[in-house]
């Protein structure tokens, strides 16, 4: 990879780990990994462009019939393709068509930009993750083998043990904390060959014991706002993405 290489544009293309949950800002909007590496990046070039399409809760077939064609005709430098990791959480899916639709999105974005990044996806460590993980690591080999084939990177985030951390990890369990974001910026911007400002697979220091009763307080709380009604819209076959639009659709100058 060239060091202090130069890109002038920069599409996104994914679920919620993209369109940036939980990383909140005041006005109750999400920033994410995706808008820091924008920011940095409209930093060093003039002119600098960016659009994400990542909208939450969308599987990989979503992905690519909704978000691939425009990303690919947008020819940007630097596409970001993340997706399959929802597909896997689902009680039933089937691997093979998940890695048919991720060759198809990688085989239409690698030769229409500059550089396609893909990335092993961090999980927080817990039940839900040991209990999905030959399905996610299945996904994963996919990646590495797709990334393989077609000259694209892969950002290894599921191999930094910080981003394992239940503190890097929102209250619902599913997405990253604001920490979590800025150090996965910080890994993507370093696998573009981009000067780094930190080593983000430093960990975080040693943890206070939490009391047994707090522990179990807080998975009550966790059951009840979160893991209920994600298990409902699993049930019925909705999205918390459903009828929600991309927050930035078009490849417009960054602001």
């Amino acid at each position: 990879m060239q060091m202090n290489a130069s890109y002038t544009s920069f599409v996104a293309v994914g679920d919620s780990f993209t369109e940036g949950m939980s990383d909140a800002l005041p006005d109750g909007s999400y920033r994410g990994w995706a808008d820091l590496l924008a920011a940095r990046l409209a930093d060093r070039e003039p002119g600098f462009r960016y659009a994400n399409l990542a909208v939450r809760g969308k599987l990989i077939g979503q992905i690519v019939d909704e978000q691939v064609g425009p990303a690919a005709a947008m020819g940007a430098d630097v596409v970001t393709l993340v997706g399959g990791l929802n597909d896997t959480l689902r009680p039933k899916v089937d691997m093979g068509r998940v890695r048919d639709r991720l060759e198809e999105a990688v085989e239409r974005l690698a030769p229409a930009c500059g550089r396609l990044v893909l990335m092993r996806s961090p999980g927080r460590n817990g039940p839900v993750m040991e209990r999905f993980r030959p399905r996610v690591e299945q996904l994963f080999s996919v990646i590495e083998d797709l990334a393989a084939r077609h000259g694209a990177l892969v950002v290894d985030l599921y191999g930094a043990p910080v981003l394992g951390d239940a503190r890097m990890w929102d209250v619902d369990r599913l997405h990253l904390t604001a920490e979590g974001h800025r150090r996965v910026a910080e890994a993507v911007w370093q696998a573009l060959g981009l000067p780094p400002a930190e080593d983000w697979r430093t960990p975080l220091p040693p943890a206070r014991p939490i009391p047994w009763a707090a522990r179990r307080a807080e998975d009550v709380r966790f059951a009840r706002q979160h893991l209920v009604p994600w298990i409902a819209r699993r049930l019925t076959g909705r999205s918390s993405g459903d009828g929600r639009p991309a927050k930035r659709p078009e490849l417009l100058p960054y602001s």
